[in-house]
């Protein structure tokens, strides 16, 4: 997901909708680095790098940026049953508390 340029027609990633001209270097590493380079390398799978973030995230406690993995990590292949038990699983290495919270975003992404 290399950075968008409107000039060429392709729809603005979501870093670029966020902060846009407010934290270009931001939008920057967020699009280039981290999307185009890191999560494309290929010692992990999409569906694995999803489910490490899903997991970082609700150890985290991150629970704002779950919204968006959780919908990544399904278009890479993880099932909303994988991702709850993974968010189960978590409870006891994470804390019940995260794994609580990052329950109730996955509910709100998965039924409504």
């Amino acid at each position: 997901m290399a950075e968008s340029n409107m000039a060429d027609g392709t729809e603005p990633s979501g870093a670029q909708r966020m902060f846009g001209d407010f934290a270009p270097a931001l939008v920057h590493v967020t699009d280039d680095v981290l999307f185009g380079e890191v999560w494309e390398r290929p010692q992990l799978s999409p569906k694995e790098r999803s489910l490490v973030t899903v997991a970082a995230l609700t150890a985290g406690g991150d629970t704002e940026q779950l919204v968006y993995h959780l919908g990544l990590a399904t278009q890479n292949g993880s099932t909303e049953e994988e991702l709850i038990e993974a968010i189960t699983h978590l409870a006891f290495y994470a804390g019940w508390p995260k794994a609580m919270s990052a329950m109730a975003v996955a509910k709100q992404v998965f039924r409504g």
